[in-house]
């Protein structure tokens, strides 16, 4: 054996990757720094590193560790912060839902993830229970019951509430470490573009990275005041509470999204980090100026999907907020490439970057590469017109989808992640999505599967055959478009369909239009969406 290969790993030179160390290092550093922020509660990271442990300790008592998943449906509290850190800290797998999900869904994830636990929200709780109806599971449910909520539905009685669980465990428990860091340590739902939605697991190393990479491509200095408005469950909150947690910053919990709460907690807290879908960029660039608070500071932000118009652009620059646009799934633990502004951008007009910046761009420096390839899986060439399919690979891919080999297999083909879409290279090496070769249509920054609409749509008596595009839209960036053949003889009006969707899935996800008629095949009888896609674009 070589010399250098002689000299092993140990536990001295050697310790598993693990976000969890984070807050250990900020809570031993900054036990008195103000850590998590939600309207009169307030906790210092000793104190957030206390309830962390209190949570992790909970969980091991009810003899849970790894592997074993605990689900969560909560709005961004600090009870879901607390969920970030206190699950993985047990061992276990964090499975944050999306809280827009309908029962029957919930009661699939429950059952295909085998949940032990199930930590919601009280105003969540009605959907829960009838999702728990359903499911062929019965896992333990713990209630945050958050004195701001809208509503208070009634719960069973005798409930064991959040505080309760945690408040029987003491802040000083130490929680055994984590031994291997491609261990599971979160499991996050596609959106099911072919029906059921897949399980995307991510590992410690992943999440580790994740948050490393976020600091280093997004330059964030120590101490950020971040106002968490993308929601903690999708892909874990960008893995911004990892991130922030990491710098040591201030994690300001918003529970709704509206410009003028957003606006508030912004000028009370001096917020300087955000992030969000497109359309709250929309939302706040429209908004009335005498809400808009007046900072000394640039303000940064974070958004991905489609990237957002000219106009907004302009308008958040008016207002010293800079916005860097990024790309990712769930399956690359959130954003992996980066509109990364050169020098000799900022010479040129605010349109100009616009189209700069409406590039995806260039990888993260936790991604390891990422081309776009042709049929041949070579690289397309760099001229801004040849499309080919966006491949990834590096630390921040996931594990693969859990109980599904077959579809891990065709995702990893030929040592890269096939993400399914359809991107372009410029001269420059920035990479532009063009299309999403599964119909995905991004609304408000939700997933919005075509087929899971048309699938609904199909449920109806009146409908014959039925296809579902994107249609531009001002507020959400793009919408469901459903063209319908009718059943012959058959008679339905679009209010009537739209009320149809709304009732048989999540409400965000039915059709914004609906236009009848004779749809547009190939000779073979397939749909023709790219001619619909040109149709949605004109009604």
């Amino acid at each position: 054996m070589n010399a250098y290969d002689q000299l092993e790993m140990n536990a001295a030179n050697y310790v598993p990757l693990s976000v969890t160390s984070f807050l250990d290092r900020t809570a031993d550093i900054y036990p008195h720094r103000q850590a998590v922020v939600y309207n009169d509660r307030s906790y210092t990271w000793a104190e957030t590193r206390g309830r962390c442990r209190q949570l992790a300790a909970a969980l091991n008592a009810r003899g849970l560790g790894r592997n074993d998943t605990v689900s969560v449906l909560l709005h961004n509290t600090p009870e879901m912060f607390e969920c970030q850190f206190g699950v993985p800290m047990a061992g276990c797998v964090l499975n944050s839902v999306n809280t827009r999900l309908d029962a029957d869904t919930i009661a699939y994830i429950i059952d295909h993830a085998e949940s032990q636990v199930f930590i919601t929200d009280r105003e969540l709780y009605p959907v829960l229970a009838a999702a728990l109806e359903i499911s062929n599971l019965s896992p333990d449910v713990i209630i945050v019951d958050d004195a701001y909520a809208d509503n208070k539905p009634d719960i069973p009685s005798g409930s064991l509430t959040y505080e309760n669980f945690i408040g029987a465990q003491s802040p000083d428990t130490i929680p055994e470490p984590i031994a291997d860091e491609w261990q599971a340590m979160a499991l996050n739902y596609t959106s099911g573009t072919t029906g059921r939605p897949k399980g995307v697991v991510y590992h410690h190393r992943g999440a580790y990275l994740m948050a490393m990479g976020t600091v280093a491509s997004w330059a964030l200095p120590m101490h950020p005041r971040y106002l968490y408005t993308v929601p903690m469950f999708h892909c874990n909150g960008w893995g911004h509470g990892w991130t922030m947690t990491l710098m040591a910053g201030t994690i300001v919990c918003l529970r709704h999204f509206s410009p003028e709460k957003f606006f508030e907690q912004a000028g009370k807290y001096n917020i300087t980090h955000f992030g969000g879908a497109p359309i709250i960029m929309n939302m706040l660039a429209s908004a009335p100026e005498d809400i808009k608070p007046n900072f000394k500071h640039t303000v940064k932000a974070m958004t991905a999907g489609a990237p957002p118009p000219a106009s907004v652009l302009e308008a958040m620059a008016h207002m010293d907020y800079e916005i860097m646009h990024v790309y990712g799934l769930t399956e690359t633990y959130g954003h992996v490439l980066q509109a990364s502004p050169q020098e000799e951008w900022s010479a040129k007009s605010i349109s100009d970057q616009a189209e700069l910046n409406a590039r995806q761009g260039v990888i993260f420096t936790n991604l390891e590469a990422a081309r776009v390839v042709g049929e041949d899986g070579e690289p397309v060439p760099h001229d801004g017109e040849s499309m080919g399919e966006i491949v990834m690979r590096g630390n921040v891919v996931m594990k693969g989808y859990l109980k599904d080999h077959a579809a891990t297999a065709e995702a990893f083909k030929d040592g890269w992640f096939q993400s399914g879409d359809l991107g372009v290279v410029y001269p420059d090496g920035y990479i532009q999505l063009k299309d999403r070769a599964k119909d995905i249509i991004i609304s408000g920054g939700e997933n919005i599967s075509s087929v899971e609409v048309e699938n609904t749509l199909y449920k109806h008596p009146a409908v014959d055959v039925a296809a579902v595009v994107a249609m531009p839209d001002d507020k959400w960036g793009e919408v469901p478009c459903a063209f319908i053949e009718l059943v012959a003889g058959s008679n339905v009006t679009e209010q009537e369909l739209i009320d149809h969707c709304g009732n048989n899935m999540a409400r965000f996800k039915r059709p914004k239009k609906i236009i009848f008629g004779e749809l547009p095949k190939t000779a073979t009888g397939k749909i023709q969406k790219k001619v619909l896609r040109e149709r949605a674009k004109s009604s």
